[in-house]
């Protein structure tokens, strides 16, 4: 079995997708309601999907980078304004905050063997 995707709701479809563009995302379906992107690495994609209603997402989506620290410093200088910039947490991820235009949480990290493999990953 394998995640094939995450969904985000967002209240502005065209504004949502230039933000996940200046992010990085290559844009692979693009609708008015619906837009699908895929990371720049490895398989992954994920999609927005225009809601109508208010919502409340309680969803934190993780993008991974080695590159974290640099790759934050791009976005700032392209204007990005981020919650928090890379911080080391106490589970031994590096983590930058930042929300997207329609509010859902986005935690950019680094994370190296501690991703899958922490010192108190159950065996």
């Amino acid at each position: 079995m394998n995640l094939n995707q995450v969904t985000l709701p967002v209240t502005n479809m065209p504004k949502a997708v230039s933000f996940y563009q200046l992010l990085g995302f290559t844009l692979i379906v693009d609708t008015p309601h619906y837009a699908r992107f895929e990371c720049p690495k490895g398989t992954s994609s994920f999609s927005l999907s225009l809601e109508d209603e208010k919502f409340n997402n309680g969803a934190v989506i993780y993008f991974e980078h080695p590159e974290l620290e640099q790759w934050v410093a791009e976005l700032v200088d392209k204007g990005v304004e981020f919650k928090q910039l890379p911080t080391m947490e106490r589970y031994l991820w590096k983590e930058a905050i930042l929300l997207d235009p329609s509010n859902n949480k986005i935690k950019l990290y680094w994370a190296g063997e501690n991703r899958l493999n922490p010192p108190w990953r159950i065996t």
